[in-house]
């Protein structure tokens, strides 16, 4: 999905104070919040950036980047890296960086699920299986909880801001006023309004055909809290709630997870 040479490239990538970028481990909601900021910019700015093209940099390869580089600011961008793994410049030039959470249990079957229906992803893994890799960080761009431990590192700076899926789902409204106001954007109330009514996830997942083509199905599952209990043994419940207090427990982000609520 992301050969030697996208990665190499990415290390020359130009950022620029204007981008906005969006982060997210696989399977955090980065989709369904694609298409909330494209329409917060749109209906801000006057632009359209409607894209069937997930902005993930790590998928761009040389020519892509060279095309970046003439396009308009502000660029909005994303990518499922490791904060480590971003590009420096993105941090030397203080860009702005919207990362979203969910909790480790919902993201770990919306992976399980997304890694077996989507063609160029290792598929026909059982759950036992797959549950294991996450568990070890064996999966594609690595362990979900050293993607936390990194991000909670970074909480205090004011150019980054920390939402989580399940805020979002309970209140979208509130978190796209949030999110408009961090990127330097003002959007009436009706507008707030209109975007939060286009994006709740089944009004994605309507859309996702045109958005995504035949992968609308395979990206857009059931965007639900609290699925993991479909597919968690006791056991496996217990090992991750393990992990999450030996990780997490007594961090603001693990705080901002609620996740005696979302996974107990």
């Amino acid at each position: 999905m992301c050969p030697e040479e996208h990665l190499k490239a990415l290390e020359n990538i130009e950022a620029r104070e204007e981008d906005l970028m969006l982060v997210a481990y696989p399977k955090c909601g980065f989709n369904w919040m694609v298409g909330v900021v494209r329409k917060i910019i749109s209906q801000a700015t006057g632009t359209n950036v409607e894209s069937k093209m997930p902005p993930l940099i790590e998928f761009f390869g040389p020519e892509v980047l060279k095309a970046m580089d003439q396009t308009p600011s502000p660029r909005f961008l994303g990518t499922h890296l490791h904060p480590d793994n971003i590009p420096a410049s993105f941090h030397a030039k203080k860009t702005k960086m919207l990362v979203i959470f969910r909790n480790p249990k919902d993201t770990l079957v919306s992976f399980y699920h997304f890694s077996n229906n989507n063609p160029v992803l290792p598929s026909g893994q059982s759950w036992e299986s797959f549950f294991s890799q996450f568990m070890s960080g064996d999966v594609p761009w690595g362990s979900y909880f050293e993607h936390a431990l990194a991000w909670e590192k970074r909480m205090d700076d004011p150019n980054v801001m920390i939402v989580t899926y399940e805020e979002l789902k309970k209140d979208l409204s509130e978190g796209i006023r949030q999110i408009t106001t961090f990127f330097g954007f003002s959007l009436t109330e009706a507008q707030v309004q209109q975007i939060a009514e286009g994006s709740t996830f089944n009004a994605m997942k309507k859309s996702s055909a045109d958005s995504h083509g035949n992968l609308g199905n395979v990206i857009f599952r059931k965007g639900e809290v609290g699925d993991w209990k479909n597919h968690f043994t006791p056991e496996q419940s217990k090992e991750m709630d393990d992990a999450f207090n030996k990780h997490l427990a007594g961090t603001r982000l693990g705080a901002k997870l609620n996740y005696q609520l979302h996974c107990q």
